[in-house]
């Protein structure tokens, strides 16, 4: 991608080219800045898992320590995965697929990105591929 700085105040609009060099710049520094955010909170989250706590001479402290740290893993290991999801829109961006539907094929729209900039499908085909999960769960 050609080098594209933005304003500061950018932000992508309807009354541009859907998915235009400003736009996929656009994205693309804010998924970079979401992981290196997440990537921070991580390396924090290793910090707090070396330090002791293990050894609490309480039972009541120890199962409190330990019940946080279940949740610390819990919570790197959705970092993890969602980091996963940052690098693979990123990846879309450079192919040219990002912003659009991997079902359809249409828009997903720039207020959807906004909100969630790693989703892959419109709400419509989210909608459906969650019914459809739904359905064949309860089976």
């Amino acid at each position: 991608m050609p080098n594209i700085v933005l304003p500061p105040d950018y932000k992508p609009s309807a009354k541009e080219e859907y998915m235009s060099e400003m736009q996929l710049e656009y994205f693309r520094q804010k998924l970079i800045a979401w992981k290196e955010e997440l990537l921070k909170e991580s390396g924090e989250t290793i910090d707090d898992l070396k330090e002791g706590g293990l050894n609490e001479p309480d039972l009541n402290d120890r199962a409190s320590n330990e019940t946080e740290k279940a949740l610390e893993l819990r919570t790197r290991d959705r970092m993890r995965k969602l980091i996963k999801k940052i690098n693979q829109a990123l990846e879309r961006i450079e192919d040219g697929s990002y912003g659009f539907c991997e079902e359809t094929g249409d828009p997903i729209g720039l207020e959807r990105l906004e909100a969630r900039p790693v989703t892959t499908m419109t709400i419509e085909a989210q909608e459906r591929h969650e019914r459809m999960e739904k359905t064949h769960a309860d089976e």
